[in-house]
């Protein structure tokens, strides 16, 4: 059990029956009434986020959630594949249990597969992920508005729009956080 005001980015707990971790904070103390806490939560089971408001006095139950390494190795229709390098165990996971996450995922990535419990909550993704630019068109001439930019698909299919000054078969890296560009590599 922890105390509300200890509440931090990352957390994980366990409300109402359901998992949540902590996307954003906000303690918020009003000129008259007693204080409170704003929260934008992410549920580890669906994936999707909501904002919920809790009193100071509030105790939540921590729940611990066991990460495990593994690398993507392919993927069948709907089914995907993963090892744990060390044990060479593999694990297969189903296109809804990914989410969002699936589009971000491309042979030999390194990601952790989250558990509850024994239950697989689903994937954790780095940051940020190095792909090669495998289309984009040549840039144009004359064309430097601020922040010009041109679609480029990368090699696992990904679109991600980029600066003019990115070619074919550059690598980039795109934050998972958004999907957009973030640097070249």
């Amino acid at each position: 059990m922890f105390n509300i005001n200890d509440i931090k980015n990352g957390v994980t707990f366990l409300y109402e029956g359901q998992i949540y971790q902590v996307v954003d904070f906000l303690h918020v103390k009003p000129g008259k009434g007693s204080a409170f806490m704003k929260a934008k939560l992410k549920n580890l089971r669906t994936g999707g986020t909501v904002e919920k408001t809790f009193n100071t006095n509030v105790k939540l139950e921590k729940a611990m959630i066991d990460r495990q390494n593994m690398q993507f190795l392919y993927s069948s229709g709907d089914t995907y594949n993963f090892m744990n390098m060390e044990t060479y165990e593999q694990s297969e996971l189903d296109k809804s249990q990914l989410g969002e996450e699936e589009k971000f995922l491309k042979e030999g990535l390194d990601v952790n597969l989250a558990f509850y419990q024994g239950e697989l909550l689903g994937i954790v993704l780095p940051d940020k992920i190095e792909y090669t630019v495998a289309q984009t068109e040549p840039a144009v001439k004359g064309n430097t508005t601020n922040n010009a930019q041109k679609d480029a698909i990368m090699e696992n299919g990904l679109k991600v729009r980029v600066p003019l000054f990115i070619e074919q078969g550059e690598k980039i890296l795109v934050s998972t956080k958004d999907g957009k560009y973030d640097s070249r590599a």
